[in-house]
């Protein structure tokens, strides 16, 4: 078979996946519906390692996920490695899904293309805000239906999640959209679907 029958085939793969994108996120609430863009330029390199979600907009790709952390590293071509895991309860080994992240130019760094369908780049990853010491951050895209509050530890206290909340507000979110993530068993989380697969995904 010539190289270009090949085309075909990954073509209409190509399309089917951008099709199942749309389609979900057609179906999910704006929560903003004017996307700021980045508030401040990001570090990379601080940005780096392991960080804990405080709270999501609930998404079909983390359904009932709890337990939630996202590890950023660098990788030798210069992307970024992403590995998302969702466990349902503390301690059990939970879902992983890898994935990688290239920077999009003249954004500061706070700007991302996210992978985890080989070499499609379809996520949007936005830094909108970030703590100075990077000990927070805010995560949307331009569509306004994924939020991500990202916390350096896994229980930070109350009034941070206070701050926050009024923050991502500031930002054009609807904050009652907010569904809070379970990090050990004295967090509140909000009563979810446990079905369905871990793989994160915005567009």
């Amino acid at each position: 078979m010539k190289s270009r029958d090949y085309a075909l085939p990954a073509a209409l793969a190509a399309l089917a996946v951008t099709g199942l994108a749309v389609q979900t996120a057609t179906a999910m609430p704006v929560g903003n519906r004017k996307v700021p863009e980045p508030a401040t330029p990001v570090e990379l390199t601080r940005y780096l390692g392991l960080w804990y979600e405080m709270g999501r907009y609930e998404n079909r790709f983390e359904k009932g996920c709890d337990f939630v952390t996202a590890e950023y590293s660098l990788a030798d071509d210069g992307r970024v490695n992403v590995i998302n895991t969702c466990g349902r309860q503390a301690g059990e080994d939970g879902k992983v899904s890898k994935g990688k992240a290239k920077v999009l130019p003249d954004s500061g760094n706070a700007k991302l293309k996210v992978s985890f369908f080989g070499p499609f780049y379809f996520g949007n990853y936005w830094v909108l805000d970030h703590a100075e010491d990077y000990s927070w951050s805010i995560v949307g895209e331009p569509s306004g239906k994924y939020l991500w509050i990202l916390t350096r530890q896994p229980t930070p206290v109350f009034r941070l999640r206070q701050d926050l909340t009024a923050r991502a507000r500031e930002l054009g979110y609807d904050t009652d959209l907010i569904r809070w993530t379970k990090q050990d068993s004295t967090t509140p989380a909000a009563e979810a679907d446990t079905s369905g697969p871990y793989v994160w995904r915005a567009d």
